[in-house]
């Protein structure tokens, strides 16, 4: 008996390129970096902008080196602060958007 033996040749599939996969997969880690990361920044840094541009006289202010005051006095790009010893002259840019001194906070230390 004759077996007959025939040989088959397996050829690959075409393969999709990797370079394909490699975009999909950086375009979702920019995208997941930017929802988790850059947008609540942004938005922080929003919110602290209209803070300062809104900071009234006699607003209770406090600064992000911790100092706790009241508001006397708006200039462009500073603010007169009233704290226990006395004034200080400090920038916008050093107010704390965060944090909100709570009347007893200044009541205390004015004492």
């Amino acid at each position: 008996m004759i077996m007959n033996t025939s040989h088959i040749l397996l050829q690959a599939a075409d393969q999709p390129s990797p370079w394909g996969s490699q975009l999909f997969l950086l375009g979702g880690l920019l995208l997941i970096m930017y929802f988790f990361m850059i947008r609540p920044q942004m938005k922080r840094s929003k919110e602290a902008k209209k803070f300062r541009e809104n900071i009234q006289k006699g607003d209770k202010v406090v600064t992000i080196g911790g100092l706790h005051g009241r508001v006397l006095e708006i200039e462009d790009t500073t603010v007169l602060v009233s704290i226990e010893t006395g004034k200080v002259r400090i920038e916008k840019s050093a107010l704390s958007a965060s944090a909100q001194a709570s009347e007893q906070d200044v009541a205390q230390r004015a004492k």
